[in-house]
């Protein structure tokens, strides 16, 4: 579960098969307690919205139970609470989680907007607008997951294809590892114009490594040429010309992201 929180007061929500269900309970608590819920729930709008909401999104939805109810709203003898429609009509727009921390009544995000529209204008506006600030988040970090991920599996890809074809069965470890190295520096001079070495000796200063300072399309380039050079290794294609090659790539790649990386054209005896 997580928090957001909105003039002053913390809402829990929580994700359900890729849903956000907010706390109705933490809402309902700025402006009284769960009577607010319940008080809500018997209100015919209400009962209509959520009824029709059911039937778009939950093909289990007991639609005679819901006619039954929406015969008696406004009733003085009507009650409803989110325990008795879940049970009646099987609702999957409502749910309940126990405990003292956490718990109470959750609502589909559709849901529990209107609700706070009930509660106050005010509240719902500033809801919405912190809940498409989450997204908005969310979105990036996934995005950058994804690249994340997909650098490392083509970094799998890169080594094995290393391992495969130009390390012989012979070599020690400390070799193996400086196979490596100078294939990593291939790729490094290919996008960036310099070997790691080069580039710490140049940020003494600095933490981390040349590809720790990469921007986002350099990242994205990055991924390409390891898939790329993966291939022209299996080719058997020999270093000095994969290194011409994947400098070609990756000053065109970064020419059509519109990044000025500093991508130096290597010369013809690069090697």
């Amino acid at each position: 579960m997580d928090k957001v929180k909105v003039l002053g007061t913390e809402i829990t929500y929580y994700h359900k098969d890729e849903e956000d269900y907010i706390s109705l309970t933490d809402m309902a608590s700025k402006f009284g307690d769960d009577t607010l819920i319940y008080s809500w729930m018997r209100n015919r709008n209400t009962l209509e919205f959520i009824g029709i909401w059911e039937e778009l999104h939950n093909p289990h939805f007991k639609g005679n139970e819901f006619v039954t109810f929406k015969s008696q709203a406004g009733l003085n003898k009507f009650n409803l609470t989110p325990r008795k429609w879940i049970e009646a009509t099987q609702a999957i727009g409502f749910c309940s989680k126990p405990g003292r921390y956490g718990g109470g009544t959750f609502a589909h995000r559709d849901i529990a907007f209107e609700f706070a529209s009930w509660l106050s204008p005010q509240f719902k506006l500033y809801l919405i607008q912190e809940f498409q600030r989450l997204k908005a988040d969310e979105k990036k970090q996934l995005g950058w997951d994804i690249r994340r991920n997909l650098a490392k599996i083509n970094y799998r890809i890169h080594t094995d294809a290393v391992k495969e074809n130009l390390l012989p069965p012979e070599l020690t470890p400390h070799q193996i590892s400086l196979v490596y190295a100078s294939e990593a520096d291939v790729l490094n001079m290919a996008l960036f114009g310099m070997t790691a070495k080069e580039w710490r000796d140049q940020h003494p200063g600095e933490k981390g490594n040349i590809r720790d300072m990469a921007n986002v399309s350099q990242l994205v380039c990055l991924s390409n040429l390891e898939n790329l050079n993966a291939l022209f290794i299996q080719e058997k294609i020999p270093q000095a010309a994969r290194l011409r090659k994947l400098n070609q790539v990756a000053i065109h790649q970064m020419r059509l992201l519109l990044v000025d990386s500093g991508i130096k054209q290597l010369g013809s005896g690069g090697g």
